[in-house]
């Protein structure tokens, strides 16, 4: 019957053109703004390690004297370098990446480019098997390149392109700032999204990932430059630089893996401790303010999706309903339009079921042409967004499961129009429409 329904919603598509492009249109126009909006906020709020991010967590202390503390403040988002480095040396977790960012002067050898800035990654070796990051050629370096200050480097494949033709440069020298260091791994496509292990840099942490990856330890012995928020909460003598270890100022990130539940209740109390010993040495004055949270549970708290983007997409789920509206009183008045011929088809012997069902499907008919058109526009849209100066843009881009909603969506609003309006139809009395021909 499914193929009889069809046939004769194409058959009413003809005798009313105009009605149906208007449905049609309304349906297109409702889907292109929603999945416009909703593509990108799938993209923005997406999981960027959907395997591990429930093992990712994300230590926060509080180091900042006692005046003006409230309780159940935060803590500072991130650590001082002291902090930092006592907890990668405990290695509490089954992985622990301390990191900062940076930027170094790039000397290439070849004679025809010219030196240049490119972003970096100050950290230490788990890194890469924490984030699971691909290599296209060699890979990470140890804890005893750590340990030894090691002049190690791990490049991005952009870099590598640039610098060594894009092939395999492991092994080689780049120089940076003034200081050889020797390539051991090259990093394949990587952009993850969010930024999520330093939202500090860049604004919301949509940016581009960094070209160059160094040993935190031999960054510190070699004083390169950093960037991304420091805030120092004590007087500090006039020798002491704000990232010396032991400068009273918040500005390393610190990841640890714990695979189990116990080890994160283990872990919390590790921090409870840590934040005791410290307050009994005089380096804390508050009273515990410890946080622990996984990946997915930061990005929530901190808000990384922008509010533009939210606010975005409930006006166009908005928009889309109002769209929807409009087509349910399209679709009654065709559908009643047609109350004699659906008085004969019930006075044949046709079931209200029947003709509920032959309504349906021509909603859903016309939902699937409306999802056709709207895709077109999400796409228009698309673009558009690409177009606009924000670090997000780039990323707008329809993917295998955007497309299939763009239709599953178009679909259920289709159907969902087209309820009351079958519903309608299928009460239509045959005896008074044949007593009216």
């Amino acid at each position: 019957m499914f193929a009889y329904y069809l046939d004769l919603a194409l058959r009413s598509f003809r005798r009313n053109k105009v009605l149906t492009a208007l449905m049609v249109l309304a349906i297109a126009l409702g889907i292109g703004a929603s999945m416009t909006t909703l593509t990108v906020f799938h993209v923005l709020s997406g999981d960027p390690l959907p395997d591990r991010s429930h093992t990712l967590f994300y230590p926060q202390l509080d180091p900042q004297p006692r005046d003006g503390y409230r309780e159940g403040e935060e803590p500072p988002n991130q650590l001082t370098r002291y902090d930092a480095e006592t907890l990668l040396a405990a290695r509490r977790g089954t992985r622990q990446a301390l990191m900062t960012g940076g930027g170094v002067a790039v000397q290439p050898q070849a004679g025809t480019l010219r030196p240049f800035i490119a972003d970096a990654r100050y950290t230490s070796a788990d890194f890469f098997a924490m984030f699971d990051t691909p290599f296209l050629h060699g890979g990470g370096w140890d804890k005893a390149a750590d340990d030894a200050r090691a002049r190690v480097a791990v490049i991005a494949k952009p870099l590598n392109d640039r610098l060594f033709g894009g092939g395999n440069s492991v092994g080689r020298t780049l120089r940076l700032d003034d200081t050889d260091f020797r390539i051991v791994g090259v990093l394949d496509d990587w952009r993850p999204v969010p930024k999520f292990y330093d939202l500090n840099v860049g604004r919301n942490g949509y940016g581009e990932a960094e070209q160059v990856f160094l040993p935190f330890s031999t960054s510190r012995e070699l004083g390169l430059g950093r960037n991304g928020n420091m805030n120092c909460h004590a007087e500090r003598p006039d020798d002491m630089r704000d990232t010396d270890l032991a400068a009273p100022c918040t500005w390393v990130q610190f990841w640890v893996q714990l695979d189990t539940p116990q080890q994160v209740a283990d872990y919390r109390a590790f921090l409870a401790n840590h934040s005791a010993r410290q307050r009994a040495a005089g380096r804390f004055q508050r009273p515990d303010n410890i946080r622990l949270r996984n990946l997915m549970e930061l990005m929530e708290f901190y808000k990384v999706v922008p509010s533009d983007v939210r606010l975005q997409l409930w006006l166009a789920l908005g928009f889309l309903l109002v769209c929807l509206i409009n087509t349910v009183g399209l679709l009654l008045a065709k559908f009643l339009r047609r109350s004699a011929e659906i008085g004969v088809r019930r006075a044949l012997g046709a079931s209200r079921r029947a003709i509920f069902a032959q309504c349906l499907v021509e909603a859903g008919t016309v939902g699937l042409a409306g999802g056709l058109a709207g895709l077109g526009l999400a796409q228009l849209g698309l673009w558009a967004v690409r177009q606009q100066p924000i670090e997000y843009a780039a990323l707008a881009r329809l993917d295998a499961t955007m497309l299939l909603t763009t239709f599953v969506l178009a679909l259920v609003a289709s159907l969902l129009a087209g309820l009351v309006p079958a519903w309608r139809a299928c009460q239509v009395a045959p005896a008074i429409q044949l007593k009216s021909q």
